[in-house]
């Protein structure tokens, strides 16, 4: 079956789900490819951090997150005692929540369906052939083998990815050298809090209320630090190391799911080889410290979807999708320092292991900007993409980096309502031109049809947005490009070489536009 234009997404996670979602919005036939005729009621992933509600919010689609998720205010490093404050973070949602990846997954598949995506579950990827100008995708279904055709196929089908492997996309790393536990359980005595930690000796290990009126456990004693696997946990083995660690069973009972992860550690090398490409866990493969990976996923979902889109629509400027490996392996590469750093902290069980514990851990209480810091890598609010190309060398300092909610007063001084946000203007999932001029007029808004141009004082003082005059910034929420040209000639002209590096052949030039609006 052949389809022009159209995406092939193997897997139905939370990381492919939110990738059809944003390749319908940017105009492109997609289907969603999962081998599970039903969703998974066990959820590996828990977390979810702030800069994926911040692009949740900037699709319109964080209200039933926030509704349903359990807010914590602080998060760990490497399950230290003291917890860093994200109360502090510049952004709108200072706080992680806790929601179940089932529920997630739910909330995603529909969101992805409403935008038009198509999802076949049961549906397993076997293999894929790559043509000059398309893809052949071998599938297994309920009603046997098919094969259907793609412009490009995006591999969203975890660590074990078929679509990887068909791609002859190496996957190098190390294997598990310690495991740690899990369990979903009821606690009849639960610790205060929506959740705790406990370090000691006799191992680490932490307690997370769910909603639903479960808890999490999750932790790892100095037994488990070995390449086997231990075989299935039961809930007797589990109450038998919370004791030991925590000196209480909380009165745990009725679980609902006992599980146990191993430190293998794998990123691919790369993130797209020709038509196809990998995202999520098909693309780094990590010990779940931090509860990252899902978000670092979606994060790579977001980076690539409109890129992709813009891709098979036509109107990508040269390289933009080969930008998606350059901006998200570095990214993934410090995801796996990460989380072998905070590994190394959670097993450090001897005595010197347990003083690095308590020294670090009394610089994320005593030091908030070490605290911050950490924070702010954690919830990756510190991304930052390197500016390329021929002005890379005098790029305005915020090019790249993740632009926040900027708020907007009127674009006059006549007392009007004051403007949307910045979130609220990339619901489209459009580039969006800042016009902070204060004399909005034809200049800006003829740049560009495919690109939305809004003009508007902002509101409130940013230092690092002083003297910006005018900004792209991407439909991911990453800032193209700042200007700050005190003449408005020279400042419209700089606008339009950014927009071009970013959507080529949807920009109005010397009277004429050279494609139609993609919208």
């Amino acid at each position: 079956m052949r389809q022009t234009g159209q995406v092939v997404v193997a897997g139905g996670g939370p990381v492919g789900l939110w990738l059809a979602a944003e390749l319908r919005l940017g105009g492109v036939e997609v289907t969603v490819l999962e081998s599970r005729r039903e969703p998974d009621p066990h959820s590996k992933a828990l977390t979810i951090h702030p800069r994926t509600i911040e692009i949740l919010s900037c699709r319109g689609a964080a209200d039933p997150f926030l509704a349903e998720g359990v807010r914590i205010p602080s998060g760990h490093f490497g399950g230290l005692d003291d917890r860093m404050d994200f109360r502090v973070l510049d952004t709108p949602f200072p706080f992680t929540l806790a929601l179940p990846q089932a529920r997630t997954e739910e909330l995603l598949e529909a969101h992805a369906v409403a935008a038009g995506a198509r999802v076949l579950r049961g549906h397993r990827v076997t293999g894929l052939v790559e043509h000059r100008d398309a893809v052949t995708v071998s599938v297994t279904g309920p009603d046997g083998p098919w094969t259907l055709e793609a412009e490009h196929v995006v591999g969203c089908d975890g660590t074990r990815s078929t679509v990887r492997a068909a791609a002859g996309i190496e996957f190098p790393g190390t294997e598990a050298t310690t495991w740690g536990w899990l369990g979903d359980v009821v606690l009849e005595r639960p610790p205060a809090g929506p959740g705790v930690s406990v370090s000691n000796a006799a191992g680490g290990m932490m307690a997370v209320r769910l909603p639903g009126g479960l808890h999490r456990l999750v932790g790892g004693t100095p037994e488990d630090v070995r390449p086997e696997h231990g075989g299935e946990l039961t809930l007797d083995e589990l109450r038998a190391k919370t004791v030991r660690i925590a000196g209480d069973d909380f009165g745990m009972r009725d679980p609902v799911w006992l599980s146990r992860f191993g430190n293998a550690t794998r990123q691919a090398a790369r993130y797209r080889r020709g038509r196809v490409l990998l995202a999520g866990d098909a693309a780094h493969m990590h010990f779940p410290t931090g509860g990252v990976g899902l978000n670092v996923g979606f994060q790579d979902a977001t980076n690539l979807g409109w890129k992709l889109a813009a891709t098979v629509r036509g109107t990508a400027a040269d390289g933009l999708l080969d930008s998606y490996h350059a901006e998200r392996h570095p990214v993934g590469a410090a995801l796996l320092e990460s989380t072998r750093a905070q590994t190394a902290l959670m097993t450090a069980y001897t005595a010197e292991g347990q003083a690095l514990r308590a020294f670090l851990s009394r610089l994320v209480a005593t030091v908030p900007a070490f605290s911050k810091e950490l924070a702010e890598r954690l919830a990756a609010l510190d991304v930052a993409y390197p500016p390329v190309g021929p002005g890379a060398a005098g790029a305005h300092p915020l090019t790249g980096r993740r632009a926040p909610d900027l708020a907007f007063g009127s674009a006059d001084s006549r007392g009007a309502a004051p403007a949307p946000g910045l979130f609220a203007l990339l619901r489209a999932g459009r580039p969006v031109l800042l016009d902070l001029t204060g004399t909005p007029g034809a200049r800006s808004a003829d740049l560009a049809p495919g690109v939305l141009v809004h003009s508007a004082r902002p509101a409130g003082t940013r230092a690092e947005w002083s003297g910006v005059r005018a900004a792209l910034v991407r439909p991911d929420g990453h800032v193209a490009w700042a200007g700050t040209e005190p003449d408005d000639g020279d400042l419209w002209a700089a606008a339009l070489t950014a927009i071009r590096t970013t959507v080529r052949t949807a920009v109005r030039a010397a009277g004429r536009e050279s494609a139609p609006d993609p919208r």
